[in-house]
């Protein structure tokens, strides 16, 4: 999202899948948010990671919990699938998804949202 609150230039499944980090149980990715924005939102790519624009502010875990939601959702995974393993108090944060391949993953990250 940029300055305006508008989305991004679209992303790509395969700029994506490229900075996707495949696991054993499904898939790290690296997520930099921009809490306080006036909607939610993928606004493309920034240093190698998804820029996700939430309305969450970044208080008390709840930017944290809008982004593991926002994810879930837009993945089509239940919220237990997915979870914050670094980053807890930063804008840098890497999340793991479970049960679904880096290519699904960048193919629903891509797709725009409703």
């Amino acid at each position: 999202m940029g300055a305006a609150g508008k989305a991004g230039p679209p992303v790509s499944a395969t700029e994506l899948a490229a900075i996707l980090q495949p696991t054993s149980r499904g898939v790290i990715i690296p997520c930099r948010i921009h809490p306080r924005a006036g909607r939610e939102g993928i606004g493309g790519l920034h240093d190698g990671a998804v820029k996700i624009a939430l309305k969450a502010p970044p208080v008390e875990g709840k930017a944290n919990a809008a982004l593991l939601k926002f994810l879930a959702e837009r993945l089509h995974l239940p919220k237990a699938a997915v979870s914050l393993r670094v980053g807890a108090t930063s804008r840098h944060k890497l999340v793991e998804a479970e049960g679904i391949t880096p290519e699904a993953a960048a193919a629903a990250l891509s797709t725009p949202s409703h």
